[in-house]
């Protein structure tokens, strides 16, 4: 099975019958349409387009529209593509709901993680501070970054201060909990990447 598109909505708790909280995200899944099918005889490669999150014609450009309208689909935001072994088990306009999911299965889910801005090693690489008494001035600064005259640069990858967060997340093998298949919504033991509203990939294992 391919992957669906779904963006998180937020994340509760569900009690067992043993009366144990378990923290759970809300995942709005689908309705996905297949776009596009790529074939090795044409394309190089076997590989299933997906659509999802309808919107108004309006917010698309006419190419998109004009894409979309190959496989009578509806106007969609989001298109990921994703490879396949046998392309000629899906059709074009094809539907993907939360009814391809089961209860019980697990599921690997991709986001984008929340971005936490420009912050310091301490908060980006867990570095420990520096004194904060006997007169010492290096509390959360990031001390010597080279080795003097000779190499006399810094060298690539050196953990210092930068943009924190905004990365490309998979959480493996989360449990389906539950699924509403009257509101497309998936019920998954666990946190997911992002916050509320992020577009999310949900893989079947």
């Amino acid at each position: 099975m391919i992957s669906l598109l779904g963006h998180k909505v937020g994340m509760t708790q569900i009690f067992t019958d043993q009366g144990e909280a378990t923290p759970v995200t809300v995942v709005k899944v689908g309705p996905c349409f297949i776009t596009q099918i790529k074939t090795e005889g044409i394309h190089g490669y076997n590989a299933v387009q997906v659509g999802y999150h309808q919107v108004s014609k309006r917010s698309l450009t006419k190419p998109e529209i004009g894409h979309l309208k190959n496989s009578s689909s509806p106007p969609l935001k989001f298109l990921e593509e994703f490879r396949v072994v046998n392309p000629e088990d899906f059709t074009l306009g094809q539907s993907l709901t939360v009814e391809d999911l089961t209860e019980g299965n697990l599921v690997n889910v991709r986001g984008n993680s929340i971005g936490k801005g420009f912050t310091g090693n301490q908060k980006r690489h867990h570095f420990t501070r520096g004194p904060m008494t006997h007169g010492s001035k290096n509390h959360r600064a990031p001390g010597s970054i080279g080795q003097g005259t000779s190499p006399g640069r810094v060298f690539p990858g050196k953990k210092m201060a930068g943009r924190m967060g905004g990365n490309k997340i998979t959480v493996s093998k989360l449990k389906i909990v539950q699924i509403d298949a009257s509101q497309d919504l998936v019920v998954l033991k666990g946190s997911v990447p992002g916050k509320a509203g992020t577009l999310l990939t949900i893989k079947n294992l």
